[in-house]
């Protein structure tokens, strides 16, 4: 039997602000802490060959998402809708076909994943620990929660 295929579903602003270096490239625009987020998620895909999700809040009438085979994909919220929506839509759909760990520092979303079958780690602000896997980001904290 072929292993179930494992996913990194990231909370992008959650990850974007707990982490210090992102967190002063958005200060200075928006974008530069989004991009520089997406290039270390994409070579920890590349790296690890977990597929990568990362959802944003966003502004406009319909949620949006872009993706080219083989990249991370990116998703932007609806306006008036959170990306923990979209997070915890895409866990209650997938927890139980594939290994889904969603990273994120908002421990209701955590809580909310973990009903829906998906574990997940939260960001540390240090983030200084390299070369861990925990089917997430190498830079992120223990898992919360049991499992």
């Amino acid at each position: 039997m072929q292993p179930s295929a494992r996913y990194l579903i990231v909370d992008g602003h959650s990850i974007i602000f707990a982490w210090p270096e992102l967190r002063k490239l958005h200060a200075r625009r928006s974008s530069l802490g989004r991009e520089a987020l997406l290039k270390q998620l994409r070579d920890y895909q590349d790296w690890t060959g977990v597929r990568v999700v990362v959802v944003f809040d966003g502004k406009g009438k319909d949620v949006e998402t872009t993706s080219d085979p083989g990249e991370v994909q990116i998703f932007y919220s609806r306006s008036g809708q959170s990306a923990d929506a979209i997070i915890e839509r895409l866990a209650s759909k997938y927890a139980k076909r594939y290994e889904l760990m969603v990273a994120t520092s908002d421990s209701m979303e955590a809580e909310t994943v973990h009903a829906c079958g998906a574990e997940s780690i939260r960001a540390k602000d240090g983030h200084n620990r390299r070369g861990h896997d925990h089917c997430g980001d190498p830079e992120m904290d223990e898992p919360y929660g049991p499992r």
